[in-house]
Formats: C-alpha cells, sequence, structure tokens
C-alpha cells in the first residue's frame, strides 16, 4: 500500500476530512473532528492508528511492524510501519479498527447521522 492508497482508503470512511493541523508534514484525518489516523509524510512510510487498549497490545505482540503509537497515547494508538510485512487487508481492517473506535464515542446524533448508531 502507497500514501495515496492509504488517503484515498481513509477518505472512503463517511464524513472524513484531511488536514495538516501540526505541521507540514502530518497528514490528519478525522471523522467528525477527531482524529482517526496520522501519517508521516516524510521518511518511511508510517499511520498511527487508535486501537482499543487490549487489541492494541495483541496486535504489538503479533505484528512486528506495529509498535506503540509514535507521540501519542500509547495506551490508545498504534504505529503501523507500512512494508512488506503487512498486507493491505490488514491495514484496512485496522483502518475501519480505528474509524470505529472514534465513532462509537461521538454524540448519538453524530454516530446516527453516520448511520453508525450501534457500534
Amino acid at each position: 500500500m502507497n500514501i495515496e492508497e492509504l488517503r484515498l482508503y481513509c477518505l472512503s470512511k463517511p464524513e472524513t476530512t484531511e488536514s495538516f493541523p501540526f505541521d507540514d508534514t502530518t497528514l490528519v484525518f478525522k471523522v467528525c473532528g477527531k482524529m482517526f489516523a496520522l501519517v508521516d509524510l516524510e521518511g518511511p512510510l508510517n499511520i498511527n492508528l487508535k486501537c482499543d487498549p487490549e487489541k492494541a497490545v495483541e496486535l504489538r505482540e503479533h505484528h512486528s511492524s506495529v509498535v506503540p503509537g509514535y507521540h501519542m497515547n500509547k495506551r490508545y494508538w498504534n504505529t503501523v510501519m507500512i512494508d512488506e510485512t503487512v498486507d493491505d487487508r490488514l491495514i484496512r481492517e485496522w483502518i475501519d479498527h480505528s474509524f470505529d473506535e472514534v465513532v462509537k464515542k461521538l454524540p448519538k446524533r453524530e454516530r446516527e447521522r453516520l448511520g453508525v448508531s450501534d457500534l
């Protein structure tokens, strides 16, 4: 998966926006104003994704390319190094999980507007 495929997949999620709120190289994807993915556009391709705390530890234990979230709350965020060791299908699943983790914390009216009132 390259940066453009990653970007397009994130943007395919409902109500997703992209911006550079921190600097000129950190691309942030948000749903209803809440971050669910961050990509550093400099250096090796990696993505920070929100994650259920138990699942976050499990992914780190089973995938060498998944580490605690760089510059993030390491309980809830993982950094995934996008390389040949991680299948694109898994990356999409983890993006979906991150999106869902953020959406389930949104107010009920926002979840209903997204069509996902019961995550």
